[in-house]
């Protein structure tokens, strides 16, 4: 009897991905994130664990501007390179 086995998804194993961790490029500097209770990890949560205003940051995602209004829905991937700038009021 042959036994069944899955392929990998996106080059990962389905083990790799079931452990809630992320590898992202943050600013130049590999760091690793545990997604909100093992499960996938938005740019507004990836903010909220950095403990930014989503208001006053823009994110640039792989080489491209991520509009605010999508940082709920716009899910990061294990060597994604993010760019986050913070703007700091003053006069």
């Amino acid at each position: 009897m042959a036994t069944a086995t899955l392929p990998p998804a996106n080059g990962r194993t389905i083990l790799s991905r079931m452990n809630g961790s992320i590898t992202l490029t943050l600013n130049g500097e590999s760091r690793v994130f545990e997604g909100p209770a093992g499960g996938p990890l938005s740019i507004a949560a990836l903010l909220t664990i950095l403990e930014l205003d989503t208001k006053k940051v823009a994110v640039e995602r792989n080489e491209e501007i991520v509009p605010r209004s999508r940082y709920a829905e716009t899910w990061l991937n294990s060597g994604d390179a993010l760019e986050i700038v913070h703007f700091i009021g003053g006069g």
